[in-house]
Formats: structure tokens, sequence, C-alpha cells
């Protein structure tokens, strides 16, 4: 026997009046499954190395793209996001799509602890997901769901959502460290054993992050996770963890009134109306994926008496925006003090890589200069003693923007080394920037 705290799960073989860990009142006594002994089943590598795993795609693209091709039967998928971002949308949209493209037409179900039957119902009926082989179960019992997994035949199950399962014999509240681990262990056994794959929503804190034990993610096969702009109505489904295939695919949709709809071609979304060329727009293609992504950085720079001119950044690490705004004083003699400095990416997207330095570069200059600098598109690292470096993928973001007919392109590669030197073949020139370094056209 063993003895587990049924709040932070700290085991110990002995009895304790508390919990030596959360100091809480919530030890419990467990049967402890280690100390049987069982024959050992081993397999050759080169065998194992021959068995094959059916992967089956889902029949929505730009979820296909995201896992590598589609699900993997007995895999086990996480699927997180902000609360109404659109997540029992998209797998309901998934079930419907499943049923559709399965050649085995395989039946799948779709286990609500969150809401009633006649609310997916009518959500299902909304976005035309409402098929005879697409059932509903409101549950809030893992047990059922295992039984079902494991017996009854589904192609694809989906649980929505595990905090709100409760497994029989495991004490702790549902939502709790101990129910969500023993939920999620239970269903993961069942899919193994069965083949069939099982979809698994999580809640999200306030961070943005999964909630629950980190060591839910590391027993689940896949992690996805859904975000994206209430404003531009876009969402982006990411892949955190996958198994089976590569974790550095995004997934572009676009909500409507019937569901999530795919955006192949995002060039439209993530581009404002002005196309580029508008004073403080420079075009940038994000490598978000190993297809480029064309956005749009914008700057405003405005002037300000205040003693703390304000500064607003969306879409980009405001530690990187503060740093460029540092070299252009330093090297192109472009100050900022008395200024407020306003830079976003259209489209609601994110961008963390490197890349995006130059173009923010020339989006804050052209604003604070007044200089329309035309429709241009630019990738580059600057570094803090002005130099431009070299990012990865050049020949692909130049593919992008040649394909959508940009008139100029400035990268690292083509013109020069130098910020500066950036900046002048842009048609900048700041004060004391043309006597840094005579830019190289």
């Amino acid at each position: 026997m063993s003895y587990v705290c049924s709040e932070c799960s700290y085991k110990t073989s002995k009895w304790m009046g508390f919990c030596h860990q959360c100091k809480q009142r919530s030890m419990v006594e467990i049967d402890d499954p280690h100390g049987r002994t069982s024959a050992l089943e081993v397999t050759a590598v080169n065998h194992a190395a021959d068995v094959r795993t059916a992967r089956r795609p889902v029949g929505i693209d730009e979820v296909d793209h995201v896992l590598g091709g589609g699900l993997v039967d007995g895999a086990v998928v996480l699927l997180g996001g902000e609360p109404g971002i659109g997540k029992s949308t998209l797998l309901l949209q998934m079930a419907a799509a499943r049923r559709v493209n399965d050649a085995d037409q395989g039946r799948v179900l779709m286990v609500t602890g969150e809401e009633s039957i006649g609310q997916v119902g009518l959500r299902a009926r909304r976005i035309g997901a409402a098929f005879p082989d697409v059932e509903i179960a409101a549950t809030r019992t893992v047990d059922g769901v295992v039984s079902a997994v494991a017996t009854d035949g589904y192609r694809l199950v989906v649980v929505d959502s595990i905090q709100t399962m409760a497994a029989d014999g495991v004490d702790g509240a549902a939502g709790g460290v101990t129910q969500v681990r023993e939920c999620t262990a239970r269903l993961i056994s069942a899919a193994k054993l069965s083949g069939t794959a099982v979809v698994v929503v999580g809640h999200v804190t306030k961070d943005g992050v999964l909630a629950g034990p980190k060591v839910v993610e590391h027993m689940v096969d896949v992690v996805l996770h859904l975000d994206g702009s209430d404003f531009a109505g876009l969402r982006f489904l990411r892949s955190l963890k996958n198994r089976y295939g590569s974790t550095d695919r995004v997934g572009i949709f676009e909500m409507t009134e019937e569901g999530l709809r795919e955006v192949p071609d995002p060039v439209g979304c993530l581009v404002a109306g002005s196309g580029g060329g508008a004073e403080g727009t420079v075009l940038f293609p994000s490598v978000q994926d190993k297809r480029p992504l064309l956005v749009e950085v914008q700057a405003l720079v405005v002037p300000t008496r205040a003693p703390q001119p304000r500064r607003s950044f969306k879409g980009l690490e405001a530690a990187r925006v503060h740093q460029i705004l540092a070299v252009l004083e330093k090297h192109a003699g472009l100050s900022f003090s008395d200024q407020e400095v306003y830079v976003s990416l259209a489209g609601g997207i994110k961008v963390k890589e490197p890349a995006s330095d130059l173009p923010v570069a020339l989006a804050l200059a052209s604003s604070r200069l007044d200089l329309p600098i035309g429709k241009i598109a630019a990738w580059g690292e600057v570094g803090l003693t002005g130099e431009l470096r070299g990012v990865g993928r050049s020949a692909a973001r130049l593919e992008e923007v040649s394909r959508l007919g940009v008139e100029l392109v400035i990268s690292p590669e083509t013109n020069g080394k130098t910020l500066v030197a950036a900046l002048g073949h842009a048609g900048l020139h700041g004060p004391g920037g043309g006597a840094a370094e005579e830019p190289r056209f």
C-alpha cells in the first residue's frame, strides 16, 4: 500500500497525518501496482521498426497540415486555447470531416462535460456537422468514456474537457491534479489498446499555458494550441508537441457564423488595406511555418510633451522593439525621446523571430521622418552595433514577396551589412544617417 496527496500528488509509502509537501490533510491510501511482478514482453528493434501506424487524414487541410498528415490511430491529442477561441467548434468540424472523409466510415463520439447535448446539437446544425454517425454523450465520468473507447468501435473520440472528468476510485474534485492525471492516463491506455484516436480539450490559465499538471503534456502524443485575434477573426492552430511529425507548422482559420473557415493564403487578412506603401508600413515575410506568411508591420511615431512617452507594441516582443529604438538613435541619429511610439502587426499575428528587426526599424524611421517608402518588403536581424545579420529561409521569403509583386526587397544579403545602409537604400536619410556611412546601393 502507498499513500498519495489528492492535492499535489506527493506520494509516500508511510502514513502521515498531512502532506509533507503541501502541508494539507489530504493523504489517501491507494493500491500500489508497482509491488507486483509480471513477465516482460520484449520485441527486437528491427521488427518494431517494421510496424506501420496508420495515419488517417481528418479532411480539414489546415488541421492535417499541422498534424503532419492526419490523426494517427491510437494517438492522444491535447488541444488547448482561451475560452471562446473556437476549440469546440473546431473539434465538431473535425468530427464531421472525419466522418465524411474516412473510407472506413467509423463512428465519432463527442463527449461533453461542459455543455448539454442540446447545446452541442445546436452548434453542430449551425456549422453543418449534424451527421448520424457523429454521436454526443454528456457525462463527467471518465470510466464510461474509457469503456466506449475500448469496446464500442469508435474511430475518433473527443473529450471536452479533461478538467470536467472524474475517475472512479480516485479522491479529489474534477480538475484537480490527481484527477486530471488519472483520467488522462486511463484514456491513453484505452486509446493505445483499441487504436482509437482520442482528442482531449484542456483549459488554459490566465497566462495562456495549459492548466493542470505538466506531466499531462508529457503523457499525450500531440499538444495543439489554438489562439488568435477576436478583432480580426483569425485563429492560429499551432503544434507544440508532435511525436508523429514536425512542430514548426501553423494552420490558419477565420471565424465565421458557419464555423472556422480555412485560410490557405492569408495575405489578404495579414496585410492591411494599404497593401504596403503608406508611411510607416513595411511588409515582412514571416516564417511561421515551412511556408512564409506575409504580414504588414505598421509603426506610428507622434510628438508628445509627456515626461514619459507612451510605447505600445502589438504582436512583437517589447524588448526587441526597445532595442531597435536605441539602435536607431545611436547609429542613425533618430531620436524618439520626445515621441510616442506605436508598433503593430496587421491581422493580430504574433512574431518572435529576430528577422522582424529590420522591417520594424524601417517602419519606425519612415514614420519618424514622415517619409513614405513605397511597397517594400524587408527582413533581417539588427545588432546592437547597427550591423545587419542574415536569417534563415531567405530564399523562401524572397519567393513569397516576388509572387506578390513587391517593388523593393531589403535584406542583409542584398543591401549591405548595416542598418544605415538599409535605411539609405529605402530612401530614409535621418540626421546623421549619411554621415555615419555612405549607403551602398
